[in-house]
């Protein structure tokens, strides 16, 4: 029988974040079908989609809306059967602007197709279904799973490392996944480290998340006799751990080396809401169109809501009874990594994991000198300087920040949260790697 596996090894630096899992026990529940979804064209890291549909055209549950040629995207699916209001330009989340197809829902939920199983027997054939799906990274990042999915043979990978780490504040979508389809999930890792040759999976979650651990173990356990090359870990709970960096070394102990990719020291990551996604289009042949969205904080009700992609926030805001007071901000994400939103009208889409309220008294206090403390050094993860990295961001000093290596920063939020002096470093290094990427055009 399979024992639960303990972390590897723990990284440097790092903060420990308010658990706040308000909604861990909460069953997922179907939002209430939205008279419009407004779905955004841009979804993923790559090139933009086209519309395939004009304004006024029909149509149906699952049909593709949206495609590119550019072989970094992703096609995009309709969430809901109606009609094409129109094609217009939405802000998006992270203030780009794109065209958005806006969908009157008829309500009648009519799909282009059947569901019915997709058949894999190759490599090939799994990239493709990837493809189909229009599965991203789901947790946040974005990047279409075809390619991440299209490992090269100079780089061959031995580990398939499942992120189940969930490790800001407030978010329990992920966990949800974890209880509720922990079959999927198991199932998934099976097609992708047979048709990718992979020989060993593990599946890292926090140890703040005992009952995701003992669920996704049992139910291992059902199958370790056909798959004894999967493990169940658990990983410290500490804040940034699901970031790619910490979560190989925590798992295989291997360093990622700066400025390189997982597969370059043989490990393939995957969000776990993604490869159980992934193992439901095999099953049902239904692309991903809609989302479980933790909804948390300054709300009456809060829910882990599934929702169809495009639906606005405050439709969902609304589903889970409202704010219990004004808000100070909402954020698509969590509080450590997430957006701030300067609308209610913006959709959720394929990124979207959480909606985060949070009061006046919960949110960043106002900036005051820095005092030197240090504290921001200690707790990069990435071992940077972020105070003097701000320095050089105000200054426009390039040269200095090419030195002090800004381009490692993962935006992890660490630094601003540890801050006594409230300094949004966070926004100052997204400025400094703004100024070194104008600087090399």
């Amino acid at each position: 029988m399979k024992t639960l596996v303990k972390a590897m090894a723990k990284f440097k630096g790092g903060v420990k974040v308010p658990h706040n899992k308000n909604t861990a026990e909460n069953e997922s529940v179907i939002i209430e079908q939205p008279k419009i979804v407004i779905i955004p064209l841009q979804q993923h890291i790559g090139g933009p989609c086209e519309p395939t549909v004009k304004s006024r055209e029909i149509v149906t549950v699952g049909q593709v809306i949206g495609d590119s040629k550019a072989y970094v995207s992703a096609p995009i699916h309709a969430s809901v059967s109606g009609k094409v209001k129109g094609i217009k330009p939405v802000l998006l989340a992270n203030g780009q602007t794109c065209d958005a197809i806006h969908i009157e829902n008829d309500e009648l939920y009519t799909r282009a197709q059947e569901p019915a199983p997709i058949q894999i027997d190759s490599k090939d054939d799994l990239l493709n279904a990837a493809r189909d799906s229009g599965l991203v990274g789901i947790g946040g990042a974005g990047f279409p799973l075809h390619v991440k999915l299209a490992i090269k043979e100079e780089t061959p990978i031995d580990i398939l490392v499942i992120n189940g780490a969930e490790c800001e504040p407030f978010i329990t979508s992920d966990y949800r996944e974890s209880l509720e389809y922990p079959e999927r999930i198991i199932a998934g890792m099976q097609v992708v480290m047979k048709q990718l040759n992979i020989s060993h999976g593990v599946v890292g979650i926090e140890s703040n998340k005992p009952k995701g651990l003992q669920i996704l173990r049992d139910r291992l356990n059902e199958l370790a006799d056909l798959d004894p090359a999967i493990d169940i870990m658990e990983i410290p709970s500490l804040y940034p751990q699901g970031a790619e960096k910490m979560l190989v070394y925590a798992t295989t102990g291997r360093k990622i080396p700066p400025g390189k990719l997982p597969s370059e020291v043989g490990c393939l990551i995957m969000n776990i809401s993604t490869i159980s996604r992934l193992q439901e289009y095999l099953e049902t042949g239904l692309p991903l169109i809609q989302k479980r969205v933790t909804v948390d904080g300054n709300v009456a009700t809060p829910k882990n809501v599934v929702a169809p992609i495009g639906t606005p926030i405050s439709e969902i805001v609304k589903f889970c009874n409202g704010f219990i007071d004004e808000p100070s901000k909402v954020i698509l994400g969590g509080p450590m990594m997430g957006i701030a939103q300067y609308s209610l009208d913006l959709p959720i889409t394929k990124q979207t994991n959480a909606i985060t309220i949070l009061s006046e008294t919960q949110a960043l206090p106002e900036e005051s000198p820095c005092i030197r403390c240090g504290r921001c050094v200690t707790a990069c993860p990435m071992s940077l300087l972020p105070v003097q990295i701000e320095r050089c961001a105000r200054n426009k000093d390039l040269e200095n920040l090419k030195k002090l290596n800004v381009s490692a920063c993962m935006e992890c939020g660490c630094c601003a949260y540890v801050c006594p002096a409230g300094r949004k470093l966070v926004q100052s290094m997204k400025q400094a790697k703004l100024l070194e990427r104008e600087a090399v055009k």
